[in-house]
């Protein structure tokens, strides 16, 4: 189980909690973008988590819903999208890369939710091998990535996609050798068996959130694609653990220093998402956990130095 060297930037250590941007750093700058993730990485931020969704085209574009958010995304003129959500499975790369993702609408209950975050123009939703190729050129400082596959629920039973899917993913992360720093990872435990079946030689990690945690507003949840949590007869570590997965990304509001050390027990990482306010920060560091995925990771940085721990 922990005969992975991509595990090795990921696991924390007593003085240690490793710090991950979640979609780059989305509390203060565009969410899942290149602009985003260079800014993260210039902080020294070493561990990325960002999210993937297929296009028309079969393109991987690096976005976090399966539908473009009005809240987000202005066409080329500057004006915000209005009207019913356009599809990223219906719409081709070139018509995705049209349209402006680099500000939030602070009209919007979504933009309301990050008023420090940068507003910029002309920054476009971009293709996952972009992302690989901004990482790979950190050469072996290279951040570790948490590659999150957002699987569509309207194609839960086509397994022909869902490994196509897959293989074009994989596709991208060896085109830029960026093996070595990827982990696969995921809501949807049974798309990661296939991960498992198409690229044995990567990790997988197995996000989770208990059903009674409300889904964040503006944000597609991942219920639809998750484990059927009622029909579990052991813990949540334990299920990943017999699932196959190396990492377990618990929701932080389902975290308790007994489900870590049993996690650990297992030969588990624990990283939790998504942390951002200082007093929730300051408690998952005190519970055990390897890292914290989190919208702030300056914030994240200045409070562990606080503490007197470091996340490198």
């Amino acid at each position: 189980m922990n005969g992975f060297s991509q595990l090795e930037g990921l696991r924390g250590h007593p003085s240690v909690v490793r710090v991950i941007g979640h979609r780059g750093a989305r509390g203060v700058m565009p969410e899942n973008t290149l602009e985003g993730f260079a800014f993260t990485l210039a902080a020294g931020v070493r561990a990325l988590e960002f999210d993937v969704v297929m296009t028309a085209d079969g393109v991987p574009v690096v976005t976090h819903n399966h539908h473009l958010a009005n809240a987000m995304t202005r066409d080329g003129q500057g004006h915000w999208l209005t009207g019913a959500e356009r599809q990223v499975a219906e719409m081709t790369y070139a018509e995705i890369r049209a349209l402006d993702v680099g500000g939030l609408d602070g009209r919007t209950v979504y933009g309301r939710r990050f008023p420090d975050q940068a507003f910029l123009t002309g920054i476009h939703v971009p293709r996952l091998g972009e992302l690989l190729d901004l990482c790979a050129g950190y050469g072996d400082q290279a951040p570790y990535l948490l590659l999150e596959l957002k699987s569509d629920p309207a194609l839960m039973h086509d397994h022909a996609a869902r490994a196509e899917m897959v293989a074009a993913v994989l596709a991208d992360v060896r085109r830029y050798r960026m093996e070595p720093r990827t982990v696969m990872h995921s809501f949807d435990w049974a798309l990661l068996g296939e991960c498992r079946r198409q690229a044995p030689d990567l990790p997988t990690s197995y996000l989770s959130q208990l059903p009674e945690n409300a889904d964040d507003p503006g944000e597609d949840s991942a219920k639809p694609v998750g484990p059927d949590y009622d029909r579990m007869t052991e813990s949540l570590p334990q299920a990943v653990a017999s699932a196959g997965g190396q990492l377990w990304c618990p929701y932080f509001l389902d975290v308790t220093p007994e489900l870590v050390a049993e996690a650990h027990d297992l030969g588990l990482i624990v990283l939790t998402w998504t942390v951002n306010e200082p007093e929730d920060i300051r408690r998952m560091a005190t519970t055990g956990v390897d890292g914290i995925v989190t919208d702030y990771p300056g914030r994240t940085q200045r409070i562990l130095i606080d503490m007197g721990l470091s996340w490198t």
